[in-house]
């Protein structure tokens, strides 16, 4: 009996993905029909949207809220459990693709509380047409941060603007891990303001993401930027020609997930356009989910191979291709860490005598104490050359300053 309230199957399962950091995940399954429940701690349906079961969640324990890295002020950015970056970047979240297979969107219900219920709170939002603005995190009845109070509807989180100046060593960021950047329902003022912030960093490597490439061209993303890296996803064969549209003379990469049909040889050719290719399998529990056939993949990877493209397989290919057979291969740009210039500057120094301009570590720092016994500050820096020079000239032996034993042992000599 539908009307009868019966508990959900609740099922352990490890996720890491998307900027949330997570030890357990527990997805609830309906008891009826094992459909997906789009439940979490702050919102559960009365009834399977499937079926119509009614569904009692009283006895339901969310412990993946213990475990989420929740900070005031929402997630702008976190660690990426995504294998192929170090950090993802959210400015805008929401997509209208509708994708069937699409993550992130159950992810986004599974933590927009209760949307009708947002929708109210109009002093927290304001409106673009018919898109979401948030100056200001999202906060709910109890004071706490409402990651995505819109469910999957487009978003601007202006108050996550300022979250890449907490990066200071150079990493891979992927932009809009929860949205399509150049979707043709994002205003081109929204895509202003991210690749100006991008600029400003230039240390970062930036991947975007798409499934309409189109836009690139459209909207005249800068050329000949080497940390600016544009991006498209496939599915299957008929998803292939979007190759075709990647922005000439800037760098470019494909993500095939998840890959769900063979990508004909006759589209083989466009790979040549790519300067890097990501493959990975559908994940989750979807009834209609496609397992990638290994001569699927195998094909994909000489073909790169030939064309001396590197290629980044995702573990979720491991129980499909074998961990032995796995490829986790980067292009040589991003393998590159940069530091900003706050940190070059705090991190190098010049030569007291010829001024040269050289990592401090590599350099021979000079201290000096005001009295005997005190602490020893340092007043200057010189490159090893120059430091040879000064002691040959006060006829002290120089020491090997590759040998760190060597200058310990010699440090009461001088």
């Amino acid at each position: 009996m539908k009307f009868i309230a019966r508990k959900p199957v609740v099922r352990t399962e490890v996720y890491r993905k998307y900027g949330f950091t997570y030890v357990e995940h527990k997805p609830c399954y309906c008891p009826r029909c094992n459909h997906v429940l789009n439940a979490g701690p702050n919102f559960q349906p009365k009834y399977c949207s499937e079926c119509g079961q009614k569904i009692d969640f009283s006895e339901v324990k969310w412990e993946e809220e213990k475990s989420l890295n929740m900070q005031e002020g929402g997630w702008p950015m976190n660690k990426s459990g995504i294998e192929w970056c170090d950090h993802t970047w959210n400015p805008i979240t929401g997509c209208r693709h509708g994708c069937s297979y699409c993550y992130a969107d159950k992810m986004s219900l599974r933590f927009c509380g209760n949307m009708k219920r947002n929708m109210v709170q109009t002093d927290q939002y304001r409106m673009e047409g018919d898109l979401f603005v948030l100056d200001e995190p999202f906060m709910n009845e109890d004071g706490k941060p409402v990651i995505y109070p819109f469910g999957f509807e487009p978003t601007l989180h202006i108050y996550r603007y300022g979250t890449l100046d907490k990066l200071k060593q150079g990493q891979n960021i992927f932009v809009g891990a929860m949205a399509d950047i150049f979707g043709e329902w994002v205003p081109d003022s929204w895509i202003d303001d991210i690749l100006g912030i991008c600029e400003k960093h230039p240390q970062h490597n930036y991947l975007f993401l798409t499934k309409n490439p189109e836009r690139y061209t459209q909207y005249g993303v800068p050329y000949g930027k080497e940390n600016m890296w544009y991006g498209t996803t496939i599915t299957c064969d008929t998803d292939a020609d979007r190759f075709n549209y990647l922005p000439a003379f800037c760098n470019t990469f494909v993500s095939i997930e998840p890959l769900m049909s063979d990508i004909a040889t006759e589209h083989n050719v466009m790979f040549r356009q790519v300067n890097w290719i990501i493959i990975g399998a559908e994940t989750g529990h979807r009834k209609e989910k496609v397992i990638p056939e290994f001569e699927w993949i195998k094909r994909i990877v000489v073909e790169a191979d030939y064309n001396g493209i590197p290629v980044f397989m995702k573990d979720s290919l491991i129980p499909i291709v074998g961990e032995k057979n796995m490829r986790r291969d980067y292009p040589k740009e991003l393998q590159i860490r940069k530091r900003s210039e706050k940190v070059n500057k705090k991190l190098s120094g010049n030569c007291m005598l010829c001024g040269k301009t050289e990592d401090k570590n590599k350099m021979v720092t000079l201290t000096a104490r005001a009295v005997r016994g005190g602490k020893a500050t340092s007043f200057g820096h010189m490159c090893h050359s120059c430091f040879a020079k000064w002691l040959t000239s006060h006829n002290i032996p120089v020491p090997d300053l590759e040998n760190k034993k060597e200058i310990e042992d010699g440090k009461e000599k001088l």
